[in-house]
């Protein structure tokens, strides 16, 4: 069956507007297809590609990443899509694990989210004892070169829930209640106690939408370095690792880290006086603005909502104070986040909390991720690099 592309992405693709690729099929030069429900034109994905050669006087030209095409995630002005499901929508309807089922087009499996007994975890910092969950989970399956679909649906979901039951202390099988949720664990590591039943619901449900939120945003950084590890037909657990060594640099899943600090610090010395400082020594605010969405961030207002059920008076007051002052001065629109900063501070989880949140939801994206790229050609990631001498 051949792979199709809607019209916006066959346009992205080529490099030119809609207008210029209706005109190209009302000359021949391409040819659409109707969609299943007649309302949508679709474009063959090797017709397009073919198209883009030509327009570059037929080369092949060396490119830093391979042409990755994907039925996972589509990024559109209203947010993502999972698998043509709008991503807003599923944060209120569906729960986290119905949605990894959903993006690894998998059938539900209760019984394949027992988690992996492991020994008592060495004392580290969260970053580090996911990768060290990661690297026993896959010490123990000792099939794990068995790259069969329903084999990697099965440790994903095992490495998933024994990251969060590892994060909670729990280091045996009979730790776990199999009645809750991935988020409802997470939720009880990340706030222990002090919370009224109501509001353990809130945030139970409130972390649920931050993990379908957060689960894949397409072509991300972390993303694209877990399929480089599939191309070379890497195991999940390795390819995992290659995730979560991305995300442990500064620049990518840590930014509500930051816009935790900014939220700390506007408490304490007052919103214009916190902004400003940020500005000086950082030159941008953590939480605003985004390289794809140019008119906001549609993942936030879903979480937005779920802290102002769950903050202070006080605590709603002082962030929609930053989203003005940001706004009179022209910064961006804030992103997801500023929104899981937000929710993190107000219920007084570890400054850490949104990157722990981020890692475990986009484990669920990593896995879609590596089994699309094992139906692609092996070692297709080999860029070509511009060799300049020193002097």
């Amino acid at each position: 069956m051949a792979r199709m592309l809607e019209s916006e992405e066959a346009a992205r693709r080529l490099g030119v507007k809609l207008p210029t690729l209706y005109a190209y099929v009302s000359r021949g030069l391409l040819v659409s297809h109707p969609s299943a429900d007649s309302r949508r034109r679709l474009f063959d994905v090797e017709e397009v590609e073919q198209m883009a050669r030509r327009s570059r006087g037929g080369r092949r030209v060396e490119s830093r990443l391979a042409s990755v095409t994907t039925g996972i995630t589509q990024i559109r002005e209203d947010g993502p899509y999972y698998r043509g499901h709008p991503v807003t929508e599923l944060a209120s309807t569906a729960s986290f694990e119905e949605v990894t089922d959903l993006l690894w087009r998998a059938d539900p499996a209760p019984m394949d989210w027992t988690p992996v007994r492991l020994s008592r975890p060495p004392k580290l910092e969260t970053g580090d004892l996911l990768r060290w969950v990661t690297v026993l989970c896959g010490a123990k399956d000792r099939l794990r070169a068995d790259l069969r679909e329903e084999l990697v649906f099965r440790s994903a979901r095992r490495l998933i829930t024994t990251m969060v039951n590892t994060l909670a202390g729990a280091t045996s099988v009979a730790e776990v209640p199999r009645t809750e949720s991935t988020a409802t664990r997470l939720a009880r590591y990340l706030v222990p106690s002090g919370l009224s039943l109501a509001s353990r619901r809130e945030l139970d449900r409130t972390v649920d939408m931050a993990l379908v939120l957060l689960a894949d945003h397409e072509l991300a950084t972390s993303t694209v370095a877990v399929r480089v590890a599939a191309s070379t037909r890497a195991d999940l657990y390795d390819a995992t690792l290659a995730g979560l060594g991305t995300l442990a640099g500064p620049l990518h899943g840590g930014a509500s880290q930051l816009a935790y600090a900014l939220l700390l610090d506007a408490e304490r010395d007052g919103v214009e006086r916190a902004l400003n400082e940020c500005l000086r020594w950082q030159r941008v605010l953590p939480g605003f603005g985004h390289t794809v969405y140019k008119h906001g961030d549609p993942r936030v207002h879903p979480l937005l909502e779920c802290f102002e059920r769950l903050a202070r008076p006080d605590q709603c007051e002082l962030v929609s104070s930053l989203v003005a002052l940001a706004r009179d001065h022209d910064v961006p629109a804030p992103n997801v986040d500023l929104a899981l900063a937000a929710v993190t501070w107000a219920t007084q989880m570890p400054t850490d909390a949104g990157r722990t949140i981020f890692t475990i939801a986009r484990v669920a994206g990593w896995t879609a991720h590596y089994l699309e790229e094992l139906g692609e050609r092996p070692l297709r990631y080999r860029a070509r690099a511009v060799y300049a001498t020193s002097g």
